[in-house]
């Protein structure tokens, strides 16, 4: 495998580490908010997106440790930040909560996108054992990119766009998580 393809991985993998770290603190924190304000409906609801991300994480958790890939180091920023988000837009109401879940989710839509296009365009050039690493790993990102729209999908039905300040939460949201991915690729 060339060396620009072996950065590019490295590169997929600890991004999608970090953002799948992300993604179960956001959750954390909005499961302790939401069961501060007794809202145990919702919290179910978070609980079953969370156990999806958990599974993502542990995914890509593996392969770091597998292919000796180190994990961002804004790793222990993401874990705050991302918690203080889900915390605070779940102590706001459910449907900001759910403002958080579409925003993000559809940033990692786009982000999971452009990934398995990049990993199409570098498939062709490899040899058939690195070409069924690469459709492995592409596999994993297409599972789990609709589980991620399932949770986008999720947050529009429980009325994330009845939120009366959907679109600046939303766009501040999205611009703050495409900021953690930028950074995450290299650091």
């Amino acid at each position: 495998m060339n060396k620009n393809l072996c950065k590019k991985l490295e590169e997929i993998i600890r991004v999608n580490h970090a953002g799948e770290l992300g993604a179960k603190v956001i959750y954390d924190g909005q499961i302790i908010a939401l069961k501060l304000k007794k809202d145990h409906e919702t919290v179910e609801l978070v609980k079953h997106m969370k156990k999806q991300e958990d599974a993502h994480f542990n995914y890509f958790d593996a392969e770091m440790k597998k292919q000796k890939i180190r994990p961002t180091i804004m790793q222990p920023i993401w874990k705050i930040g991302g918690f203080t988000l889900g915390f605070l837009t779940a102590l706001i109401d459910k449907k900001a909560a759910m403002v958080c879940t579409t925003a993000v989710e559809e940033t990692i839509d786009e982000h999971y996108q452009n990934q398995l296009k990049t990993l199409a365009a570098e498939e062709k050039f490899l040899e058939q054992k690195q070409q069924n690493e690469i459709q492995e790993l592409k596999q994993k990102i297409v599972k789990f990119r609709d589980e991620e729209l399932e949770h986008r999908d999720i947050g529009y039905k429980h009325h994330a766009a009845d939120f009366k300040a959907f679109t600046p939460l939303s766009l501040f949201i999205k611009t703050t998580t495409k900021f953690a991915i930028a950074l995450s690729k290299k650091f």
